[in-house]
This record gives C-alpha cells, structure tokens and sequence, in this order.
C-alpha cells in the first residue's frame, strides 16, 4: 500500500541512546514549547495584573522646565513641573513644584495644586452660565459658552475645561502671551467668577477686651 504524500516509507529508527526522538508538544500544541499556541515560553502563561488604586483626581502636565541656581559651590539644578487637576465634574485646581527629582516636583505639583482646587457651577449641559474673562500677569483670557458647538479652545485652557468637566464653551488668549503657566493661571482666575464660594474654616473666637465706660472709670477712682 503505497504511503500518503508527504510521509517517507523508511522505518522507524531510535536514537542512540534508546529513546525515541518525539516532537515537542505542549498544552497549546506542537512545537509551541512549554505554553502551546501564543503561550508563555517560561511555561507560567500571562502574569495576572496588578490592580492599582484608582487615583481620587485626573493629572495632565503643562511643561516641566530645568532650572539652575548658582550657589557658592558652582550650580545646582532642579525641575520645576505645572501642572491641572480635576475629577471631570466641576473640581479642578493647578499647582507648581520644584525638586531635584521629577518625580518628586510632581508629588509638589500635585500637593500644591489640591490647595487650590476650585467646584465650577456648571450648567445642565456642563457649560459655564455666562461669559467670563480673567487676567493674570501679561495673560488676559475669554471664556464664553456656545450651546452644542463643542469646546474651542487651545494651549492650557483645553487640558483646564477637560479636566474640570466644562463643555461646549469658546476660550480665546485676548494677548500674545505664549507662556502655558500664566495662561492657565489667567484661566482660573476667570473659572473663579462661575465657581462655587470656597469653604473658610471657622477661626477660634478672639477674646474681646471689656468695655469701660466713663461711670465705671469714676468709680474706682
């Protein structure tokens, strides 16, 4: 009977050492090695992942800049980070830090940016009610809503608005400036005016003097 196409009629030999050779397998299939098919090669398939806690607020970077400062000893560098952050609902705030580690100025940023944070009062259609306008150093900035067109908006203020949650709204830098930082300052400093009033904590009372009057005063003479 003549053999199938592909297959020798030679017979089965084994191997020197007595065993027979047989093709690798493993559980994916043949010649895959220990993981089969788009397994793993170490034979431990995909590493299960790691969860990491949901940060409480959304971060994006302005710029990170390298700074020198000269001292006595010759200069000393550091990284100086802006950056926003929001929960995409109403809250935003913008912070600096600067720290020999990157990692470091952002932990600042972060800190600094969280004292700063402000509750937008957003609209039904998470627009601003009205048109508002800040300034800030030589940076002056128009925020004005637009009703469905989407947000036009650029530079500093697009990460701002996307941060805080804010749609639908025309942002328009009324200067020259190109300076991220201060744009973005200038856009808080006009988000402040639809924002929500800021939480004081209550200081402890003062101790009020008494009051003496010209009676008083006559008696104890």
């Amino acid at each position: 009977m003549p053999a199938p196409t592909g297959q020798s009629n030679k017979p089965f030999t084994p191997r020197a050492g007595g065993a027979p050779m047989r093709p690798r397998t493993g559980p994916g299939g043949p010649s895959r090695g220990p993981g089969g098919a788009g397994g793993d090669r170490r034979g431990g398939g995909r590493r299960p992942a790691f969860d990491r806690p949901k940060p409480e607020y959304d971060q994006k970077i302005l710029g990170i800049r390298r700074v020198t400062r000269v001292v006595a000893g010759g200069r000393r560098m550091s990284f100086a980070v802006a950056l926003v952050i929001g929960d995409r609902k109403g809250v935003v705030g913008v912070g600096t830090g600067k720290a020999t580690d990157t990692s470091l100025a952002i932990a600042k940023a972060q800190k600094a940016a969280k004292k700063n944070l402000i509750v937008i009062k957003l609209t039904k259609e998470n627009s601003i009610p009205h048109d508002v306008a800040g300034k800030f150093s030589s940076s002056e900035v128009m925020l004005m809503p637009n009703r469905g067109r989407g947000m036009i908006a650029g530079s500093a203020i697009r990460d701002i608005l996307i941060l805080a949650g804010v749609k639908d709204v025309s942002a328009k830098v009324q200067t020259g400036s190109k300076n991220k930082l201060n744009i973005a300052r200038a856009c808080m400093v006009a988000l402040e005016r639809v924002s929500s009033p800021r939480i004081i904590r209550a200081e402890e009372p003062k101790p009020v003097a008494p009051v003496v009057t010209l009676k008083d005063a006559e008696e104890v003479k």
